[in-house]
C-alpha cells in the first residue's frame, strides 16, 4: 500500500527539520552540479495586522524619543504613560475642532464687517472753522475734508514721533504685533495698572474708522480681521498716511492736517522736532495733554516721546537734549481755554444759517480772542482768588459790541470740568439789575433825572420791600436813588408808572423771558439769562438802537463761495434819545460815586448798575463803554449763598478788570447818549420789537 506523501510546510524542510540556508549541503550528501535556480517573485505585502502593528511601534518609537527629551519628568509621568497615547489623540482631535469652530467664527465676523470701499475717499463729512473777528482760529469742528498729508512728503522726526510712542514695530508686523502685545502685558502685570497698549497703528486704524468704542470680543475679532485686511489691502506707507489723516488730535481737529494748523498755525510739512512730539503725545489723551487747555501737562507728553524716540533709536540722545531745551512756537490763533462755551452755543445755532449744505465751511464771527482772554482771565482770578473765600465758586461773563455782536463768552470757570454754559443757559435773578427798565419807563413818562422822589417805607398789597441798608433816607434826587439802588424808590415808580409798562419796556429792550408785571419786578424777581440781561442794556449803550444778539457774520465754503452775510444794523430805534441819554447819565453816576464805583475806569466814561439777589445767592454787574457791553454774574450752581457777595463787590471788581484788558490800545470813546446829531427818535408805537424779532427771527436766535 503506497503511502501518502507528507504535505510540505511552506518554506520548511520535507522532513520538517531545521531549515537549511540557501547553497547549503545536506549532511552526508555528493556534491553535484546544479542549474542556478529560478529566481522567485517577491510575494505580496500583506497589509493586515503587521502593517498596523508596524505603524503602531513607530507611533510608540517616536513618543519614546519625545519622551526621552523630558526624562526629568518621568516620576511625574509614569502614572499617566499607559495613558499618553489616548491623551495625545484626543488633543488633536479637539484642536482639529477648535480649528474649524475658529474658521467658522471668522466667517461669520466676516459677513459683519463694515463696508471699507470709500476708504481713501478724502472727504469725510463737513468740517467747520469757526474764526473770530480778526481771521484767527477758534476752533475747528466736524470731520474736516482737508487733502491728506502724505507720508512721503513729511520730515522723517514727524512719522518717527508717531512711531515711537504708538508702535515702533509698525514695519515688521502684520496688523497684530503678537510680541509687542505679551511685552506690553508682562509692564503692565509689574506696574500693577495699564501702562503700555498692544493695539498697532493698523488696529487703531480699523477701530477709529469702523468700529464702535464698546469693549465686546466680536468687536476686538472685527478689529483684528479688519487690521490683517488694511496690512493685506495697503502698503505701510499708505497705512500710516490714513491714520495721521483720520485721527482725533482734539480741539475738533480730525487729522494732522487740521492739527497742525490748529495748534501750531504751519504746514505738516513744516512742523518742528518738538511740535511733531506734542502731536503724537495729543493721541492718548487729546483734552488732557491739549496745548491749548493745558501747555505744561502737553509740554511734559512731549518729554515723554522724544525719550521714546531715543529709545526706539530714531532720535539721537543729544538731539533730544538740544529739543528739551528749544521753545515751542504755538499758533497766535489758538483758542482760549474756555472758548468751547461760545462755540457749542454757536454750533447749536449753525443749521439754520446753512440747512443742508455740504462741504468744508468758514464761519467768520464777532467774537475777539484778546477779550475773551481777557474774560477768561478775570473770571479765573476773582473766582480762585477772592471769590474761593467768599463761596463765590462758579461765574459767567458776556460782551457785546454796541451793534449786538457776541465779543465774548465765559460759559463757567472750567470748560473741561463742566460744559454746561452758565452765560446762555443758567436763569438767575438779577436783582437790582433789572431797575434801568424801570427808571426808563419813568424816564419816558416825564421824569428827569434831578426828580425828587421819596426813600420812605412802603406797603403794596401786604409786601413791604426794605432798603439793603435797612434804612431810609427820604427825599432824594432821582439819581440818586439808582446810584444807591434804593429799593423802595423802583418799587414807588413801578407803582406808579404801572408794572405792565415796566415790563414792556423791559420786552422792547430785548427781555424775552415772560414778565409778570407785578410790582416784585423792580427789584428783579424775574429769572434771566447772563447773555439775556446783557444785550437788553446794548440799546442803552448804542443810543438806543435796538438790535439782535448775534455772532455769525459770514459763512463762505472753502472755496470762497459766500453762503451767508449779515447786513443791516437791526430793527432801529426802540427807545427815545432824551431818556436814554437821562440814563446813561444816571447810570455813569452810579458807577462813579454809586454802589458801583468798584467797576470805575480812569481812562474812558462808563456807566453800568450793580444787582444782588436775596441771601447773596446771585451778584451781577452789567455795564458798558463807548466800544463794549460786559455782563458779569457770579454764584453757585446749587443756589448755595455766598459770603455777603454783592453786585458791587467782586461782580464789579471783574468787570473793571475786564474791560481794563479788553480796551487796552483802544482810544477813549464818549458814551453814546445821543443819536448821532442830537436829534430826537421817534416814539415807537410798536413796543415789543426787539423780543418779537428775536423770538421770531430766522436768524438762529431760539432764546438763551
Amino acid at each position: 500500500m503506497a503511502r501518502t506523501p507528507r504535505r510540505r510546510k511552506p518554506g520548511g524542510s520535507r522532513s520538517g527539520s531545521s531549515r537549511r540556508r540557501p547553497g547549503a549541503k545536506r549532511p552526508g550528501s555528493r556534491s553535484r552540479s546544479r542549474a542556478p535556480a529560478r529566481k522567485r517573485p517577491a510575494p505580496r505585502r500583506r497589509t493586515s495586522a503587521r502593517r498596523r502593528r508596524s505603524r503602531g511601534n513607530i507611533f510608540e518609537r517616536a513618543l519614546a524619543r519625545v519622551g526621552s527629551w523630558f526624562s526629568f519628568l518621568d516620576p511625574i509621568i509614569d502614572p499617566f504613560r499607559p495613558y499618553l497615547p489616548g491623551i495625545v489623540k484626543f488633543v488633536s482631535v479637539a484642536l482639529l475642532w477648535l480649528g474649524i469652530g475658529f474658521l467658522g467664527l471668522m466667517f461669520y465676523y466676516a459677513r459683519t464687517l463694515p463696508d471699507t470701499s470709500q476708504l481713501m475717499a478724502e472727504t469725510r463729512g463737513q468740517g467747520i472753522t469757526i474764526l473770530d473777528v480778526s481771521g484767527r482760529t477758534i476752533a475747528t469742528r466736524g470731520a474736516s475734508a482737508s487733502p491728506f498729508a502724505q507720508v512721503e512728503n513729511l520730515p522723517p522726526h514727524v512719522t518717527a514721533a508717531f512711531l515711537a510712542i504708538e508702535d515702533r514695530r509698525f514695519y515688521d508686523h502684520w496688523g497684530v504685533d503678537f510680541w509687542g502685545l505679551a511685552r506690553a502685558t508682562v509692564a503692565n502685570i509689574r506696574a500693577g495698572s495699564v501702562v503700555q497698549g498692544g493695539s498697532t497703528i493698523t488696529q487703531q486704524l480699523a477701530k477709529n474708522l469702523f468700529l464702535t468704542p464698546e469693549r465686546t470680543f466680536r468687536r476686538k475679532i472685527q478689529e483684528i480681521m479688519l487690521a490683517f485686511w488694511l496690512e493685506a489691502r495697503f502698503s505701510k506707507n499708505e497705512i500710516l498716511t490714513l491714520y495721521l489723516n483720520r485721527v482725533y488730535f482734539g480741539g475738533g481737529a480730525y487729522g494732522i492736517e487740521n492739527a497742525s494748523h490748529r495748534y501750531f498755525g504751519v504746514e505738516p510739512e513744516e512742523l518742528t522736532l518738538n511740535q511733531a512730539a506734542m502731536l503724537a503725545g495729543l493721541l492718548k489723551a487729546p483734552s488732557r495733554y491739549s496745548p491749548a487747555s493745558n501747555p505744561e501737562a502737553a509740554a511734559n507728553r512731549m518729554q515723554v516721546v522724544l525719550r521714546a524716540m531715543v529709545d526706539a533709536g530714531f532720535l539721537d540722545p543729544d538731539a533730544q537734549a538740544l529739543s528739551e531745551r528749544a521753545p515751542v512756537a504755538y499758533a497766535m490763533g489758538t483758542a482760549t481755554d474756555n472758548a468751547g462755551y461760545f462755540v457749542d452755543w454757536l454750533m447749536d445755532r449753525l443749521p439754520a444759517y446753512i440747512g443742508g449744505t455740504e462741504g468744508n465751511l468758514i464761519v467768520e464771527t464777532s467774537l475777539d480772542l484778546n477779550v475773551q482772554f481777557a474774560a477768561e482771565h478775570a473770571l479765573a482770578e476773582t473766582i480762585d482768588g477772592e471769590g474761593a473765600d467768599r463761596n463765590a465758586h462758579q461765574g459767567a461773563i458776556v460782551v457785546f459790541d454796541l451793534a449786538g455782536g457776541v465779543v465774548a463768552m465765559v460759559g463757567g470757570r472750567s470748560y473741561r470740568d463742566s460744559q454746561f454754559n452758565r452765560a446762555t443757559m443758567a436763569r438767575r435773578q438779577p436783582g437790582s439789575a433789572f431797575k434801568p427798565f424801570v427808571y426808563l419807563t419813568a424816564l419816558e413818562a416825564g421824569y428827569r433825572p434831578d426828580s425828587i422822589v421819596q426813600d420812605e417805607p412802603i406797603e403794596v398789597d401786604g409786601w413791604v420791600p426794605e432798603n439793603f441798608s435797612g434804612e431810609n433816607d427820604g427825599f432824594m434826587q432821582l439819581r440818586d436813588a439808582l446810584a444807591n439802588s434804593v429799593n423802595t424808590v423802583a418799587v414807588r415808580l413801578i407803582v406808579a408808572v404801572g408794572p405792565e409798562n415796566a415790563a414792556r419796556t423791559a420786552r422792547r429792550m430785548g427781555i424775552t423771558t415772560p414778565l409778570d408785571p407785578v410790582p416784585s419786578l423792580a427789584l428783579g424777581s424775574v429769572e434771566v439769562s447772563p447773555f439775556e440781561l446783557t444785550s437788553a442794556y446794548v440799546p442803552l449803550a448804542n443810543g438806543g438802537a435796538g438790535v439782535i444778539p448775534h455772532a455769525i457774520t459770514r459763512i463762505r465754503t472753502a472755496d470762497g463761495q459766500v453762503l451767508f452775510e449779515r447786513t443791516g444794523s437791526g430793527p432801529g430805534q426802540v427807545i427815545p434819545a432824551r431818556p436814554t441819554a437821562d440814563l446813561v447819565s444816571m447810570m455813569s453816576y452810579a458807577i462813579a460815586s454809586g454802589t458801583g464805583h468798584r467797576a470805575y475806569l480812569n481812562d474812558r466814561p462808563s456807566a453800568g448798575k450793580t444787582g444782588t439777589s436775596q441771601d447773596f445767592r446771585d451778584a451781577w454787574f452789567v455795564g458798558f463803554t463807548g466800544d463794549y457791553v460786559a455782563g458779569v454774574w457770579l454764584g453757585n450752581d446749587d443756589n448755595a449763598p455766598m459770603s455777603r457777595v454783592t453786585g458791587g463787590t467782586l461782580p464789579a471788581q471783574t468787570w473793571n478788570m475786564l474791560m481794563r484788558d479788553a480796551h487796552r490800545g483802544l482810544p477813549p470813546r464818549a458814551l453814546a447818549g445821543r443819536l448821532p446829531g442830537g436829534a430826537p427818535a421817534p416814539d415807537l408805537e410798536n413796543d415789543d420789537s426787539i423780543a418779537d424779532i428775536i423770538l421770531g427771527s430766522n436768524t438762529g436766535y431760539v432764546g438763551n
